[in-house]
Parts: C-alpha cells; sequence; structure tokens
C-alpha cells in the first residue's frame, strides 16, 4: 500500500522547526493575541533582570513598520562561548529550546520563565530579529532570519563602559501570524500591570506609528499599593488606607495589598514572579483561609458578632474587596503549561502566615477600619441569607418540580443545547418581531422591558428580586454565582439584540455587565454574542440592499450611483424592521453578522475598571473615559 504507516513517517523536527510547524503550541495562536505575545516574552526576560535586581528601566518601542524594540538596563546576555554548545550563550539563548539561567544554575532566583522557550521561540516566528549587547564598553550583535544565525556574533561597536544591558528588535513573520499590526492599548495594559509587580521598574512605551509619537511611563515606587488605587479608582473606597503585608517565610517573598470599596463585587488578583494566576492556587486559598480566620475572631473578640450568630463566610468578608496578592517563589509548579494555578504547598503557609500577623497588627492599631470591614460583612451576611431565599425561586426545576420556564420567553423546540440560541431582545415590539421571524426550533426570543438592573452597583439579593434577570437566570438554566453550573446550559449561543442607538448600548452594556459578574464562564467561554442589525436600507428599482455600517453604505452607493432615485433608511430601531426584514438581516444564519463577546483573562484587572468606571458612582472617571474614547465613536443619535 503506498499510504502504508511506518517509520519513514515519523517526521523530527529539528531546532526552531517546530515553532514554526507549530506556533500556537508555544504562544497560544497565530492572531493578535499570539503576535502581542512576542514582546511580553522579550519584556519577561528584562523583568527577570528586574526581579535579581539589575534592571531598573525597560523601553518598549513599537516602530513604524510594526517592528519591535525592547531596551534594558540590566547585565546583558552572557556573550562568552558556552561550554556545553560551543557557542556563544546569547546564541544558545535565541537558538535552542529550553535553553537559559532559570534552570537551577544560579542566573536568576525567582523567574517568570519557567520553560526557557521565549527568546528563541520569539526568534523562530519573526522575519529577523537582532539583539545587542552592552558590556565593558563594547557593544555586540547578532543578527537572525526566521531563527537562523546571519552572521557570527561580533563586537560592532563601542559604547560608554557604565553601560550594559540588552536590546533586542524583531520583525514578526507575516507567513506565521494573521495580522502584523501592534495595538497600543494592549500593550500598555500588560506592560503598567508589570510595572505594579516590579516595585520601583520603569517601563516606557513609545509608538512612532503616531505623529507625535505617543509615549507613557509606568513606574511606581508604591508597587502593589499603587495597583490597589488604581483598581479602585472608579469606587469610592471604604477606609483611605491601602493595608499592606510583606514579608518572607520558607523561601517565599510574599506581597499583598488590600483595599474595600462601597461595592459589592470582590476583585482579587494573584501573581506569581509577575505571572498571572487567574485560578489561583495555593498562595491564593492562604490568604482567603487567613482572612476569613483572622476577621472572625476579631468580630467576635470585639463583640460585633454574638455568639449565637453564625460565623461570617469568605465571601462575606470579602465583599467589596479589592486585593492584589503577588509571590515570588524559587521553584513554582504551576498545574498545566498554561500556568493559571500554583501548586506549591509552602506558598500556602507562607501568604496565611504572613497575612495573619501583619493583618493582626494592622486591625489592632486602626479599629475603626476594622469596625467598617466588619460591619460590611455582617450586612453582606444578612443579604446572603435573603439571597439565598429568592435564588431557589429562580432556579430551573426538574419535571418534579412546580416551576416553568418565564412566560414572556418563546422557547425553541430543539432541546439540544449546541443547536439551540437565544435572543435577548430590547422591547416588546422587537420582541414581537422577532418572535414571528425566528426559526422556532433552534431560535428562543426573550423580550426584555426597559432596562435591567445595574448590578455593579446592587447586592445579591437585590439581583435575584430583579423580574427581567430572573427571567434570563432561569431561561439560560445555569445559575448564577455560587450556584453556576454550565453543563445545565440551555443554549449555546446567547445573542444580545439592542437597537443600535445610545439606550441600546446602554442596555446592551447592562447585560453584559450582569453576565460578566455573575456568569463569567459564559463570556470566557465564547456563548456570548452581539447581534449586529443594519444601519441602512437602500432601495433602488425595487433592490434593496442592507447596509452595516457608512463605510459599507458608501461602498454600496459608489457601485449602484448616487442619484435621486435611491431612497435611503436610517434604522433607528429594531422595531422599525418588520419580520421578513429582521430575519433576512440579523437573524438568519446565513446572512447575519455576529460579534462574539471575547474575554482575555491578561487583561481581567483592566476589564474590571472600565465595568467599574462606565457602571459605576463616581462621576469623574466615566468624564476622563469619555473625553479620551470620543473620538472613536461612531452613529452616534442624540
Amino acid at each position: 500500500m503506498s499510504d502504508e504507516y511506518g517509520a519513514g513517517q515519523i517526521q523530527i523536527l529539528e531546532g526552531l522547526e517546530a515553532v514554526r510547524k507549530r506556533p500556537g503550541m508555544y504562544i497560544g495562536s497565530t492572531s493578535e493575541r499570539g503576535l502581542h505575545h512576542l514582546v511580553y516574552e522579550i519584556v519577561d526576560n528584562a523583568v527577570d533582570e528586574a526581579l535579581a535586581g539589575v534592571c531598573t528601566k525597560i523601553d518598549v518601542i513599537i516602530h513604524k513598520d510594526n517592528s519591535i524594540t525592547v531596551v534594558d538596563n540590566g547585565r546583558g546576555i552572557p556573550i562568552g562561548i558556552h561550554p556545553k554548545a560551543g557557542i556563544p550563550a546569547v546564541e544558545v539563548v535565541f537558538t535552542i529550546l529550553h535553553a537559559g539561567g532559570k534552570f537551577g544554575g544560579g542566573g536568576y532566583k525567582v523567574s517568570g520563565g519557567l520553560h526557557g522557550v521565549g527568546a528563541s521561540v520569539v526568534n523562530a516566528l519573526s522575519i529577523w530579529l537582532e539583539v545587542e549587547i552592552y558590556h565593558e564598553g563594547k557593544v555586540y550583535m547578532q543578527r537572525y532570519e526566521r531563527g537562523h544565525v546571519v552572521n557570527k556574533l561580533a563586537e560592532v561597536d563601542t559604547c560608554d563602559p557604565n553601560k550594559h544591558g540588552t536590546k533586542v528588535t524583531f520583525k514578526p513573520d507575516g507567513e506565521i501570524f494573521d495580522t502584523l499590526v501592534y495595538n497600543y492599548d494592549t500593550l500598555k495594559e500588560r506592560l503598567r500591570e508589570m510595572a505594579f509587580l516590579t516595585k520601583g521598574l520603569k517601563i516606557i512605551l513609545t509608538d512612532e506609528r503616531e505623529e507625535p509619537n505617543l509615549c507613557e511611563t509606568f513606574h511606581y515606587e508604591g508597587g502593589i499599593k499603587e495597583f490597589v488605587e488604581y483598581l479602585n479608582s472608579a469606587k469610592e473606597p471604604l477606609y483611605p488606607q491601602i493595608i499592606y503585608c510583606e514579608g518572607t517565610k520558607n523561601n517565599v517573598a510574599v506581597e499583598v495589598a488590600i483595599q474595600h470599596n462601597d461595592y459589592y463585587n470582590e476583585n482579587i488578583y494573584s501573581f506569581v514572579n509577575n505571572i498571572n494566576t487567574p485560578e489561583g492556587g495555593t498562595h491564593l486559598s492562604g490568604f482567603k483561609a487567613a482572612l476569613t480566620d483572622l476577621f472572625n475572631k476579631y468580630a467576635r473578640a470585639n463583640k460585633l458578632l454574638k455568639d449565637n450568630e453564625d460565623s461570617l463566610s469568605g465571601e462575606d468578608i470579602r465583599e467589596g474587596m479589592t486585593a492584589v496578592i503577588s509571590i515570588k517563589i524559587e521553584d513554582p509548579q504551576f498545574e498545566g503549561q498554561t500556568k493559571q494555578k500554583l501548586g506549591n504547598n509552602e506558598a500556602r503557609g507562607a501568604v496565611s502566615a504572613i497575612v495573619s500577623e501583619q493583618l493582626t497588627y494592622f486591625l489592632e492599631q486602626n479599629p475603626s477600619v476594622a469596625k467598617m470591614i466588619c460591619d460590611k460583612a455582617i450586612l453582606a451576611q444578612r443579604a446572603r441569607a435573603a439571597a439565598r431565599k429568592a435564588r431557589d425561586l429562580t432556579r430551573r426545576k426538574t419535571a418534579l418540580d412546580s416551576m416553568t420556564l418565564p412566560g414572556k420567553l418563546a422557547d425553541c423546540t430543539d432541546k439540544n443545547p449546541e443547536k439551540c440560541e437565544i435572543y435577548i431582545v430590547e422591547g416588546d415590539s422587537a420582541g414581537g418581531s422577532a418572535k414571528t421571524a425566528r426559526d422556532r426550533a433552534t431560535q428562543a426570543i426573550l423580550p426584555l422591558r426597559g432596562k435591567i438592573l445595574n448590578v455593579e452597583k446592587a447586592r445579591l439579593d437585590r439581583v435575584y428580586e430583579n423580574a427581567e434577570i430572573k427571567a434570563m437566570i432561569t431561561a439560560f438554566g445555569t445559575g448564577i454565582h455560587e450556584d453556576f453550573d454550565i453543563t445545565k446550559l440551555r443554549y449555546h449561543k446567547i445573542i444580545i439584540m439592542t437597537d443600535a442607538d445610545v439606550d441600546g448600548a446602554h442596555i446592551a452594556t447592562l447585560l453584559l455587565t450582569f453576565i460578566y459578574r455573575f456568569m463569567p464562564e459564559l463570556i470566557k467561554q465564547g456563548y456570548v454574542y452581539r447581534a449586529q442589525p443594519p444601519l441602512y436600507k437602500l432601495e433602488k428599482n425595487k433592490k434593496v440592499w442592507y447596509a452595516y455600517s457608512d463605510e459599507e453604505l458608501a461602498a454600496i452607493l459608489d457601485e449602484v450611483g448616487r442619484d435621486q432615485n435611491n431612497k435611503i433608511q436610517r434604522y433607528k430601531g429594531l422595531g422599525e424592521m418588520d419580520a421578513e426584514q429582521l430575519w433576512e438581516t440579523t437573524m438568519d444564519p446565513k446572512h447575519r453578522v455576529l460579534l462574539k463577546v471575547n474575554f482575555d483573562e491578561s487583561y481581567a484587572s483592566d476589564i474590571d475598571v472600565t465595568f467599574n468606571t462606565l457602571m459605576g458612582d463616581r462621576v469623574e472617571p466615566r468624564r476622563l473615559f469619555i473625553e479620551k474614547n470620543a473620538k472613536y465613536v461612531k452613529n452616534l443619535d442624540i
């Protein structure tokens, strides 16, 4: 047989060929996210120098051609000949996978990079990469193309003898990536977070594509204390101080910063060697355990909780809390390649011990703050008890139970969630058209009356009391908060369909706020979408075209001609379309436009700040946000 499977079919990919063959294994994807990951890999190496105490400044430059330069004033990658490889150490770093100073050789005590693939992967996925090293008054340079050495490491210039560090410039490969255009704001958010987590490190981001150049400096002497201030910037803090705990135990360096605010969500971010751990791990569990134990002891000792009252739960104490937990550990053990959850047992004990000891002193010295936190937790406990009673009424019942789906829901007949989708529609009028237009087998319609509760400013018991929210919870089937169960989801597409005006945008934002705060997994797993109804209808000579943007309308007009026979209608609401038009423009899977709502854990802190800014009580942060972003607004109806 010609297609026989034998030894000859087993491929051996040499060196960096494996990276170019399967780039997603190394950087996650070849989309915009993977493109930005290249920058983070090089910057991470420079930050590791800062963690080692030998780097104070990192420059990141986006050039006009979307090539990137990263310069640090660390020690400089070693230039000597590697004893085993027989080539300069810098060449080892950029051409051999799993090579670096992070494997117990004494180069770094703590480091974010575990696998030693960062620099070599960036090299493999770039059209070209150049590295310059400043060492003892000399400049050394080497160039690579698609991972291959172009010239041997050579001395190319002299420099100030006091200058030291590494400069890496690379141009991502268009054969690998879907896009080569860097997003300034995406890089800014990540670099700002790195600066918060590395006290005293200065990171400067410059964008040469703009005239004049965009340039921002991130430098926080207060470290994670300033991080908490930033995260709470759109909220009203419950007390002015940032509670700060710092210490080292069992070779684990621990930093914790805490401040409560007048909101009801908890926002806790945990990091290990500057790596975000969105799934937490032992360091987070140590923090939570210490917090719960300590506040219950304090509340009882100070008669804020009576002997016959239930203890406060961890959730009660953490209501309205913003916290950052950052640990540095020599040999971090992460669960899985994604590094999203820490497994080291010593981290639990170290965080718990340091938080318990230092927080005890703080509460004793600041009794008014301690009482505020306890009072808020006791109110949360009562609200949670009320919510517990209310939530039983919102759970979707089994056949043995009495509760049915909400009466306003027009459900679909197919019971396979993978085939089913639900449209959350603004208003009864549009809801009526959608019910007529839909495919009854797979499309469910849930019309909402008016604007739902802004959950950013509401406790759990009020959320459960809101009729529109109860209808959504029951229809989706998953429950919310601690009851949430993704396996009970009844529709694999949840589609928000609102008018293309200011009110419609506000309603969509309220819905997204609710889903993000109480059912975030729906967004993380890609089940939430926004429908895109057309903005214009063009009629000419009994033919009809629909345009979803001003640019699309202009293109259609260029094609059909601009004359007096054109009848252009600007849709301001879904109710202006009859059922047939709504189907063919917005609901027909063959022709509709859906925007998936994406969530990237890397930017969780900035997503939180944005929701707080837009949906919170404080006017000033919202005004500044609008002023900054007004230039991006299109099709604003007033």
